[in-house]
């Protein structure tokens, strides 16, 4: 919402901004891999506040960009300790935590985001009405120093346990290291299922304006459909977590990618507005399936010890696709190939996930087993 601002005091072009955005995530995604694991060996409790800081300084580093340099290094630091680091570490103990709810946890603390994708764009809208873009950046430096730290602290009173490295209480069965993940192909396989919505919905999310003008709609859809989204993507959570409960993440992994396929072929033929909600619904049921399935896959199949290193190249991998999308997506815009025609192959992309997904989930479930025999 604050890409149009941005293009006008720069001078950006679609595909320039992309590029700029793309150049901050993926050096976010690349450091993500090396400090990801650092909720592995320290106190997600003081992990936690350091990461609120750095986000703070993140904001306040964007709100004085006077240079497009200066802009990369915003977009840097607030995609590693925004969506990476923060995100990373709130799911990551969900993981650790929790054993038998685990997929409950997990839902529930996706739920903050999706929550936050409802509340944010209306703060954000009546904000840019009347307040220049520097000045909200400000403002939520300011929040998360005077009220999401302390808040934090008051609710680390007590740490939790484990506080930082696993306990044996918490560890049964086989468990992988990062090297060993890496090397098994199925690992691989099963983040594609991270990679094409980061990929696809930010892409829509960072060209709003452009689809907004080529469809001739209003932007009271966009914003209505955001709401949509947010109560679809944290009900669907919420259900899911029930159901790994009961089934587990790992055989629900092919679910992901029916509902982007559908909504990606969906807004590409739209005509009317009322249809863009249709979008955001299937892509709210995207959402949770996701939140809430790769938040536990990772400790059910590969164990807790080393949770935090493996889903930090998970979580590296899918802040590198949302990094490439736009940047593709707005080269692609710039040299003339319309949003449109992206849409259809994104929809055929993300029908193409779901059939090697399928064969993934039985072999990973093929790994739980053996795991649990090893244990």
């Amino acid at each position: 919402m604050f890409a149009g601002g941005y293009r006008t005091e720069f001078g950006l072009s679609h595909g320039e901004f992309g590029s700029v955005y793309m150049l901050g995530t993926l050096a976010s995604a690349i450091t993500l891999v090396f400090i990801g694991k650092v909720v592995d060996f320290y106190s997600v409790r003081w992990v936690s506040c350091l990461v609120i800081v750095g986000l703070a300084v993140a904001c306040a580093l964007m709100a004085s960009v006077r240079s497009v340099p200066s802009l990369v290094v915003a977009i840097y630091c607030l995609r590693l300790a925004g969506q990476g680091m923060m995100t990373h570490t709130a799911i990551t103990a969900m993981g650790r935590w929790f054993v038998a709810e685990r997929g409950r946890a997990v839902s529930v603390t996706s739920a903050g985001h999706q929550l936050g994708e409802a509340i944010f764009p209306f703060i954000v809208i009546g904000l840019l009405a009347g307040l220049d873009w520097r000045i909200i950046w400000w403002a939520c430096s300011a929040a998360l120093l005077l009220l999401a730290l302390p808040l934090i602290r008051l609710c680390f009173t007590l740490d939790r346990t484990p506080s930082g490295a696993p306990t044996e209480q918490s560890e049964t069965g086989r468990q992988w290291t990062r090297a060993e993940a890496i090397r098994d192909p199925w690992f691989w396989l099963a983040t594609c299922g991270v990679l094409a919505p980061g990929f696809m919905g930010t892409s829509v999310w960072f060209h709003q304006v452009h689809l907004l003008e080529l469809k001739q709609w209003d932007a009271n859809v966009l914003v209505a459909g955001f709401t949509m989204m947010s109560i679809v993507s944290v009900a669907t959570s919420l259900l899911t977590g029930q159901m790994i409960d009961r089934i587990s993440a790992h055989q629900l992994l092919p679910m992901v990618l029916v509902p982007l396929s559908v909504a990606c072929f969906l807004l590409a033929v739209a005509q009317h507005g009322y249809m863009l909600l249709g979008f955001m619904l299937l892509l709210g049921i995207c959402y949770g399936l996701y939140g809430a399935i790769f938040g536990a896959i990772w400790s059910e199949v590969y164990g807790t010890r080393h949770l935090g290193a493996i889903r930090s190249v998970v979580f590296a991998g899918m802040v590198l696709a949302s990094a490439v999308g736009p940047g593709l997506t707005g080269w692609l815009i710039d040299y003339g190939v319309g949003f449109e025609q992206q849409l259809l192959v994104m929809s055929a992309v993300s029908f193409l996930g779901v059939v090697v997904l399928v064969p993934t989930a039985k072999r990973l479930h093929g790994h739980v087993l053996a795991n649990a025999a090893t244990g």
